[in-house]
């Protein structure tokens, strides 16, 4: 299985713009910038795609882990703040930290804590990022 996007540019770094689009159609020649991505312009940019990447596939592996231990969420609200940060030798992604809460009816502490990290270790984008990937996760 492959999953493509594009991206187009026009102009410089600081002055120039461009657009992202999907094969699925989800995201159709939508607009970033360097003020988007470095400042608080409009348009998204790719650490927030990164983040809502790695929240959804978390969250899918998550459900997958529960229902393995016999368990069915209720509800699964994951949120993911990527880090971007200048380094010596430029910028850099320098974390990826998931925030989750959990409804899942049945669940102990002990197996709601194993099916979170399985799915924090075992979902396909945390293997792709080679970054610090921290979890806090609460069970309501």
């Amino acid at each position: 299985m492959k999953r493509t996007a594009s991206a187009q540019w026009r102009g410089d770094l600081k002055s120039g713009s461009g657009t992202l689009t999907t094969a699925s159609s989800t995201l159709s020649q939508t607009p970033y910038s360097f003020h988007s991505r470095f400042e608080s312009g409009q348009g998204t940019n790719p650490e927030e795609l990164l983040a809502a990447a790695h929240a959804g596939c978390f969250t899918m592996a998550l459900s997958a882990q529960l229902a393995q231990a016999g368990l069915t969420a209720d509800s699964l609200e994951t949120t993911c703040t990527i880090t971007f940060e200048k380094q010596p030798d430029g910028f850099a992604i320098t974390s990826s930290h998931l925030d989750l809460q959990a409804k899942v009816p049945g669940a102990t502490a002990e197996a709601f804590d194993q099916a979170t990290q399985a799915a924090k270790a075992g979902c396909p984008v945390s293997k792709l990022y080679k970054t610090n990937i921290s979890l806090s996760a609460k069970l309501l």
